[in-house]
C-alpha cells in the first residue's frame, strides 16, 4: 500500500513536471516558416504541422513532421538548413524538458520517502503507547 502511494505520487509530479517544463520557453519557428512560405502546398502542409507541434510542446510530433520534410528530395539548401536547425533546437528542448522532469521527479519521490519515514514513525509512537 505505501508503495503504491509513493509510486502514485511520482507518477503525479513526473506528470505535472512533463507539462509544466514545457511551457516555460519557446522554440523559434520563424526561420522555417519564412523558407517554407512560398513551397507546395503538400509541403506547406507538413511545416504547418510541424510548427503547430513545436507550439505545442509536442517535441516528438514535431520532430516526426521534420524528418518526413528532409527526407524530401526537392528542398532548397535553405528549407534543409532551416529543417535541420529546427529539429536540433526541439531535440535541445526535449532533453531540457527531461531533465527538468527527472530532477522534478528525485524530488517528488524524496518529499515521499520522508512524508512515509514520518508516518512510519507516528505509526511507532503510537504502538508504544
Amino acid at each position: 500500500m505505501k508503495r503504491t502511494s509513493i509510486l502514485a505520487a511520482l507518477l503525479a509530479a513526473l506528470a505535472l513536471g512533463l507539462t509544466a517544463c514545457n511551457k516555460d520557453g519557446s522554440v523559434d519557428t520563424s526561420k522555417v516558416e519564412s523558407s517554407f512560405s512560398s513551397a507546395e502546398s503538400t509541403v506547406k502542409a507538413e511545416v504547418d504541422k510541424a510548427v503547430s507541434a513545436v507550439k505545442n510542446a509536442d517535441y516528438a510530433g514535431a520532430a516526426a513532421s521534420l524528418k518526413k520534410l528532409a527526407s524530401n528530395a526537392k528542398l532548397t539548401p535553405d528549407q534543409q538548413q532551416s529543417v535541420k536547425d529546427l529539429l536540433a533546437s526541439i531535440e535541445d528542448k526535449a532533453k531540457e524538458a527531461l531533465s527538468k522532469a527527472g530532477d522534478q521527479a528525485s524530488e517528488a519521490l524524496k518529499k515521499a520517502q520522508d512524508g512515509a519515514g514520518k508516518a512510519m514513525q507516528d505509526v511507532g509512537g503510537a504502538l508504544k503507547k
